[in-house]
């Protein structure tokens, strides 16, 4: 069964594999981190793995790169999120950190 894998180095994703049950039977990686499972649907550690994603081996958990200074940390979900909720009115939105506010997209 083919399952999916982030290769970890200094708490940083470097890579993202796919590959069966038996591949690290065999596979020599003589580089520097760790190989660990990340699920697409964030069953384990959170989210699914990216490149540049970070892992916290505390929180057990793979975190997006934070998108803007203002965002904070959602402890639970370990994803970003904005000081402001993104309107709720069905309209296309993009976050103005300079103003800190959703301006609309026309």
């Amino acid at each position: 069964m083919s399952k999916y894998w982030a290769k970890v180095t200094d708490g940083l994703v470097v890579k993202v594999i796919v590959a069966n049950d038996d591949f690290f039977d065999t596979f020599v990686d003589d580089s520097a981190g760790t190989w660990l499972e990340t699920k697409i649907d964030g069953s384990i550690r959170k989210n699914y793995a990216g490149i540049d994603f970070s892992y916290d081996a505390t929180r057990d958990a793979f975190i997006p790169p934070k998108p803007y200074e203002s965002w904070t940390l959602d402890e639970d979900t370990c994803l970003w999120e904005a000081p402001t909720a993104y309107p709720d009115d069905g309209k296309m939105y993009n976050w103005n950190e300079t103003d800190k506010q959703w301006d609309e997209i026309t």
